[in-house]
């Protein structure tokens, strides 16, 4: 279903509205033995907190960077390992891509943003790196500085304390990994304002990310609630509405307040028997 910049912003609020009465209705019968286990495997968002700056990383070239000293500017983080078989190489390419559009709303690398590229495996080595940043060019435009987008490596405790200061789960299996996809975009002084979550992004998107991480701004939550009922239609440039999830949120608000509704008036019922 196609709808109309007015029908649009009508429709969001109605799902914003529904996503966060159905979340908040489940939360209020939920008990304190309902609380989840910390994911091994996944992402716990930080949102405005800083990330270990004071971490050593070995760039492409081989130096020792202190990171601070790279995050000078609002900057891009992509966390993958260098020999994934599956969704990392995908994911740089997509991220190639994107930046390259970057260039045509006026979004500079070096002048507006930093793009980084973090190994997750201890075992990858600046070898590694640069085999992989030499592939990476091939997809970005001609002349994109070679100093804008920086491939790191570290040791397994440094690769501890990063990803868990931007709650990026991960866990080996056999010769591979398990992990999550995002990207993480930082301000320029290494406080977290927004995730990039999946393995397309849009280049506006992007600039907002940016613009938002130089002003030191939280990305909004409420984001994540646009995305989930609506979807991006490149062939017609519009946004398409996800009416199966409009309607699985209203069942879902609805079921939830019947729930609580019948709790509260089975406590009422217990207080007058008492």
């Amino acid at each position: 279903m196609e709808l109309s910049p007015k029908k649009i912003r009508l429709t969001f609020s109605l799902c914003a509205a529904l996503s966060l009465a159905a979340t908040a209705l489940v939360s209020a019968t939920a008990t304190a033995d309902d609380e989840p286990e910390p994911l091994k495997i996944g992402l716990s968002e930080r949102l405005g907190d800083g990330v270990a700056t004071d971490l050593r990383f070995r760039t492409e070239n081989g130096d020792t960077v202190v990171l601070r000293d790279l995050i000078d500017r609002p900057t891009l983080v992509a966390l993958v390992y260098y020999t994934c078989p599956s969704i990392c190489r995908p994911l740089l390419d997509e991220v190639a891509t994107m930046l390259g559009k970057l260039q045509s709303i006026d979004m500079q690398p070096n002048r507006d943003y930093r793009m980084l590229t973090i190994s997750f495996d201890e075992t990858d080595r600046p070898a590694d790196s640069i085999r992989l940043k030499d592939e990476t060019y091939k997809d970005l435009p001609e002349g994109f500085p070679r100093d804008a987008w920086t491939f790191l490596t570290a040791d397994s405790a440094t690769i501890a304390a990063f990803t868990q200061s931007v709650g990026f789960g991960f866990e080996r299996a056999e010769k591979d990994f398990a992990h999550p996809t995002t990207l993480v975009v930082l301000s320029p002084e290494g406080k977290i304002t927004r995730y990039l979550t999946g393995s397309e992004y849009l280049p506006l998107d992007i600039k907002m990310a940016l613009i938002e991480a130089r002003e030191g701004r939280i990305g909004a939550t409420i984001v994540k609630f646009y995305k989930f009922c609506f979807s991006y239609d490149p062939s017609g440039e519009k946004f398409v509405l996800k009416t199966t999830r409009l309607v699985g949120l209203s069942t879902l608000a609805g079921v939830a307040g019947i729930v609580l509704f019948v709790t509260a008036a089975n406590r009422r019922r217990e207080k007058k028997v008492h």
